[in-house]
C-alpha cells in the first residue's frame, strides 16, 4: 500500500467520507465560535478568570456525568444520539448570536449557553467517539481516529482565520450565526449514510452497576488506566491554550487579541494536521510511541514559554501541535483498540473526561495563575505537566518491559 493510501485509507468508506465532510464544516464553525467567544468574554469582563470559567462550563457536566453519558451511548444507536446532540448545539449557537445582536449579551448569559453546550458535550462526546468505529471497523480504527483528528484540527486552522475576519469586519454575532449553520452540515452527511454499510457495536441491556462495571474494567486493565491518566494530566494543565493565547497575545505582546488569538490557534491547527497525518500514516500507536509522543510535547511547550516574540511564538505552537493532537489521537486509537465493544462507550467517556472534562477544573485554575503572574506562568504550569506525563509513560513502560522479562 502506498504512502497516500496508508495515509488515507479509512476515507475509501463512503460512510466515514461523508462524516469527514460534514465535520470540517462543522468543527470550523465551533472554533469560529470558540475565538468569538473568547473575545466576547474579555470585552464583557476583562478578566482571564472569568475566560476559564466561560471555557470550564462547556464541560462541567462531562466531569461529573461523564460515564453516564458513556452508558447511554453503550446503550442506543450511535447515530440517534449525533441527531439530537448536533441539532440542540446548533440552537445554543444560534441563541449566542441572537444576545450579541440584540444587545441583550452579558457574562451571565455566556455562562448559561456554555453550559447548556456541555449538556450536549456530556452525550455526543462518547457516542461521537465510538460511532467512528462503526463506521470503518477495528482494522482501520487507528487511521479513522487520527484523520478525524486532522480534520478537527484543519477546523483549527481554518475556524479562527475567518473568525478574525468576521470579527473586524461584521462583529462577534456572525459567528455564532455561522456555527449554527454549520451544524446542518453534519446532520446531512448522517441522512446520506448508508446503514447497509455499517459495523454496528454490540449494545448493552439495562442492569444496574453498569457505570461502576466500567470504571472497575478500567481501573484494572493497566494500559487504559495509564494512558486514560496521562490524558487527565495534560488535559487539565497543558491543553487551555484557548485561555493562555488570548492573554498572551494581548498583555505579553501587546497585539490585537482576537487577530493574533487566531493567527496563533491557526499555527497550533496546523502543526496538528501534521500530527495527525502522522499518526494516521503509522497505523497502529504503541506505548512507546506514546511516551515519545508525550516527550516531544513537553519540550515545545516548555519552549513556547520562553517565546521572546510573537513571531516566534507562532512558529513554536507548529510543533506544539504536531505533537500535543499525535499523543491525543494515539491515545484515543489506544484505547479503542483494546477496550471491549461492550465497554466502548464508557471507556470513551473516561477519555472525554481525561481529555475535556477536566477543563472545568485546568481552565479556571490557569486562569487564576494567569491574574497572579502572567500568561507564561500559565503556559508553563502546562509543560511542567508534560514533563511529568512523559517522564510516568517512560516508568511505566519500562515496569512493562521488566514484568514481561520476568513472566
Amino acid at each position: 500500500m502506498g504512502l497516500r493510501d496508508r495515509t488515507f485509507a479509512a476515507l475509501r468508506l463512503r460512510n466515514f467520507r461523508l462524516y469527514f465532510i460534514g465535520q470540517l464544516i462543522s468543527v470550523s464553525g465551533t472554533w469560529m465560535q470558540s475565538v468569538a467567544q473568547a473575545w466576547l468574554v474579555l470585552q464583557l469582563t476583562s478578566s482571564s478568570v472569568d475566560l476559564g470559567f466561560a471555557i470550564a462550563l462547556q464541560w462541567v457536566p462531562m466531569l461529573f456525568l461523564g460515564p453516564y453519558g458513556g452508558l447511554i451511548a453503550d446503550r442506543n444507536e450511535k447515530r440517534r444520539i449525533l441527531y439530537f446532540t448536533q441539532f440542540f448545539a446548533g440552537l445554543l449557537a444560534l441563541a449566542l448570536g441572537l444576545l450579541v445582536t440584540t444587545r441583550h449579551d452579558s457574562i451571565d448569559a455566556v455562562y448559561a449557553l456554555a453550559f447548556g453546550l456541555g449538556i450536549v458535550n456530556l452525550f455526543d462526546q462518547p457516542a461521537r467517539q465510538a460511532f467512528v468505529q462503526e463506521m470503518v471497523g477495528k482494522d482501520l480504527i487507528a487511521n479513522a481516529v487520527s484523520l478525524n483528528s486532522v480534520l478537527m484540527n484543519a477546523g483549527r486552522l481554518i475556524g479562527p482565520g475567518v473568525a478574525a475576519a468576521f470579527i473586524s469586519v461584521f462583529g462577534d454575532a456572525m459567528c455564532f450565526y455561522a456555527n449554527a449553520v454549520s451544524y446542518i452540515a453534519v446532520v446531512l452527511a448522517l441522512v446520506l449514510m448508508k446503514k447497509s454499510e455499517f459495523l454496528p457495536l454490540r449494545t448493552v441491556v439495562r442492569e444496574k452497576g453498569q457505570i461502576r462495571k466500567g470504571l472497575r474494567y478500567v481501573g484494572q486493565t493497566p494500559l487504559l488506566r495509564d494512558v486514560i491518566l496521562s490524558v487527565a494530566v495534560v488535559g487539565t494543565f497543558a491543553l487551555n491554550f484557548t485561555v493562555t493565547l488570548p492573554v498572551l497575545a494581548r498583555d505579553t505582546f501587546h497585539q490585537h487579541a482576537a487577530s493574533a488569538y487566531g493567527v496563533m490557534m491557526a499555527a497550533l491547527g496546523l502543526g496538528a494536521i501534521v500530527g495527525g497525518l502522522y499518526v494516521a500514516w503509522r497505523s497502529r500507536p504503541t506505548p512507546t510511541m506514546l511516551a515519545i509522543l508525550a516527550s516531544g510535547f513537553a519540550l515545545s511547550v516548555t519552549a513556547l514559554t520562553l517565546a521572546p516574540t510573537l513571531l516566534s511564538a507562532e512558529l513554536l505552537l507548529i510543533p506544539t501541535g504536531a505533537f500535543m493532537i499525535a499523543f491525543m489521537s494515539s491515545s484515543n486509537a489506544t484505547l479503542q483498540m483494546h477496550s471491549s465493544q461492550e465497554m466502548r462507550g464508557r471507556v470513551m467517556s473516561l477519555y472525554g473526561i481525561s481529555f475535556l472534562g477536566t477543563t472545568p477544573i485546568g481552565s479556571p485554575l490557569v486562569g487564576l495563575i494567569i491574574s497572579w503572574t502572567n500568561a507564561r506562568m500559565g503556559i508553563a504550569v502546562g509543560a511542567v505537566a508534560a514533563i511529568a506525563t512523559a517522564v510516568a509513560l517512560l516508568m511505566a513502560l519500562r515496569h512493562t518491559s521488566r514484568s514481561a522479562v520476568v513472566a
